[in-house]
């Protein structure tokens, strides 16, 4: 039976699935409570001034799901290494300074939560100075959080590629993950490009969510065939 290090192929298989499941969840949750991720900026700012606790939850979910995505495309590339080492450690290094660009976004809404605390000693500035910082923070978080899309779609690409050649996984999903790549992508001109027109990625964060969570879902819980060679 093909194993990986220690492991058999279809037990890192099944890992790689429940960390991406978790880190689709967790990501998930911390745009529904605390609106981090594809929220606009306005629901966002209210949600700090707020609801604090909520947000506090969120941005906690948010921070898990970037650590989640990192050790997700750790496993993806232990998984796939066989087949392309250097294209598995390409998406590796994509996913992680991705996420870490991702993480840097949210330090900028630590700037609005200060705001109520008396310790910053922000008394001295009056509510319409307060509320510019706030929108100028949210907005700085925003470009950083649309940065972070751009290798997002990067890693999509070699992780696409290498589900392709591999043999032991579907085709059609390295295929979905090709499409996602260009998806998001896409999401990323739109919001610097066009960010007055922001439906024009609502249909590209559905194709996203399908590639992905289908990724997931199918290396849960059917994961790898352990009777597939490696394809080379």
């Amino acid at each position: 039976m093909p194993t990986t290090g220690r492991w058999t192929r279809d037990v890192v298989a099944r890992w790689a699935g429940g960390l991406y499941l978790a880190y689709i969840l967790a990501t998930v949750l911390a745009s529904l409570v605390g609106h981090i991720g594809l929220s606009d900026e306005r629901t966002l700012r209210a949600t700090i001034s707020g609801d604090e606790g909520m947000f506090r939850v969120g941005l906690v979910a948010a921070l898990a799901s970037a650590l989640l995505f990192v050790l997700t495309a750790w496993a993806l590339a232990t998984l796939l290494r066989r087949v392309d080492e250097a294209l598995a450690l390409l998406l590796l290094v994509l996913n992680a300074v991705g996420a870490a660009v991702q993480c840097a976004s949210y330090l900028p809404l630590l700037a609005v939560l200060a705001q109520g605390d008396s310790a910053a000693r922000l008394s001295g500035l009056t509510g319409p100075q307060l509320d510019g910082m706030a929108v100028l923070s949210v907005s700085t978080y925003h470009v950083g959080f649309v940065t972070a899309q751009l290798f997002f779609s990067a890693w999509l690409f070699p992780l696409g590629w290498l589900v392709l050649r591999c043999g032991f996984l579907p085709r059609f999903l390295g295929w979905l993950l090709l499409i996602d790549g260009v998806a998001v992508l896409g999401w990323f001109l739109q919001a610097l490009l066009a960010p007055s027109h922001p439906a024009l990625s609502y249909p590209l964060w559905a194709v996203g969510f399908v590639a992905e969570l289908g990724l997931a879902v199918w290396l849960l819980f059917r994961g790898a065939d352990p009777r597939a060679p490696s394809s080379a």
